[in-house]
């Protein structure tokens, strides 16, 4: 029956993560999820945090290949001119990783899978909710019916910006570039260093080597709209700039052998949150999950994690609610709404503690 059936947006690490819940709580699953493009893409950082979510997901083993490397080793310049190093080895959770992220999202779809789910690979225009069920209207002409919907769609967040109010504390948007190995004589540190500058802060690491492939280096600048060169999407020599601009990301980059190829592509990365997270509409019930729920400052690193974390407790809530337990939407919402606001006051007091420039307006707006 639909009214038993909940369908899940996205197919993102949110959205598998939730299929795999719900299976796994015996519920079946309407996956609508286009195909994945297999692109190389930023959020590679997997936090020591995550290991547990992924034991209860039954996803432990997805970490263990070879195609993800330990992240031991984070330099930063933050807060002084000097370079610091921070070792994750002696973690007790043990060290976080630094992910193939295309084969890792390709892991968690294949055991999302193997739940015996409803795959559609398409994506959600429309849905409508009445008399304790969504009618989802997809982008290859379907309409299929569902009891509950869990909106995994990323920032996008196509179903919950109709249902809920997106908020958005900041306008942070990333420039971001894959390097490719030039010097194959070198071997580049495996590391991955932060380096703040006066308008803005910078991100480098090592991705994990793929067989017969060149070393590959991600970069990203994080600042606002209006501290961004204009057309920096086709200007490389701006592009080379900006990278010249820093000390220490500009040495490694160097060092290791890497050139500065194409312009970067822009992203948004704001902190943007739904209120609320969850929620009933005419009878039928609804949450949000990943970034589509919240989507956090990458300073925190902990995207990956959040994501896993909320698809897992959107899918147990929604069971519940399934149940006549609806009370449960209420609390998931809430622990986002507590974990905005946990984070809010954590990021103000990291940035805080670059105090070279404080008198710039990049730092200006988020120590205020």
């Amino acid at each position: 029956m639909t009214a038993d059936r909940t369908a899940v947006i996205g197919s993102g690490p949110a959205g598998a993560a939730a299929c795999i819940a719900l299976g796994q709580l015996g519920r079946p699953v309407l996956w609508i999820a286009p195909p994945d493009s297999m692109n190389a893409r930023i959020g590679e950082s997997l936090s020591p945090s995550a290991r547990p979510l992924l034991e209860a997901l039954g996803l432990e083993h997805v970490i263990t290949g070879p195609e993800h490397r330990p992240a031991n080793a984070l330099f930063s310049c933050w807060g002084s001119d000097h370079l610091t190093e921070r070792s994750d080895a002696l973690r007790l959770q043990g060290p976080g990783l630094v992910l193939d992220r295309p084969a890792f999202e390709e892991q968690l779809r294949s055991a999302a899978m193997a739940t015996d789910l409803d795959r559609q690979e398409t994506t959600l225009e429309d849905l409508v909710a009445a008399k304790g069920q969504w009618s989802l209207q997809l982008g290859n002409g379907n309409m299929v019916s569902a009891g509950f919907v869990i909106d995994c769609s990323g920032r996008k967040a196509v179903a919950g910006r109709l249902l809920a109010c997106q908020q958005q504390d900041d306008q942070l948007v990333a420039a971001l570039a894959f390097l490719d190995q030039q010097d194959p004589d070198v071997a580049p540190t495996a590391a991955t260093m932060i380096e703040a500058v006066a308008d803005s802060w910078w991100y480098a690491s090592l991705l994990p080597q793929r067989e017969s492939q060149p070393p590959r280096m991600v970069i990203a600048r994080f600042s606002d709209p209006d501290l961004q060169p204009r057309g920096l999407t086709r200007d490389r020599a701006a592009w080379q700039r900006l990278v010249g601009e820093t000390l220490y990301i500009q040495r490694w980059i160097d060092s290791a052998g890497f050139a500065i190829g194409k312009p970067p592509n822009l992203a948004s990365a704001a902190t943007a949150w739904l209120e609320p997270a969850a929620g009933v509409l005419e009878g039928a019930g609804w949450a949000a999950a990943g970034d589509a729920a919240v989507a956090f400052d990458p300073l925190s690193s902990h995207g990956l994690t959040t994501a896993l974390w909320s698809g897992r407790q959107a899918a147990i809530a929604a069971s519940s609610a399934i149940n006549g337990d609806r009370e449960s939407l209420a609390v998931y919402s809430q622990k986002i709404a507590r974990g905005v606001e946990q984070f809010r006051q954590e990021r103000r007091q990291v940035y805080a503690r670059e105090g070279r420039f404080r008198d710039q307006p990049f730092w200006q707006r988020r120590c205020g």
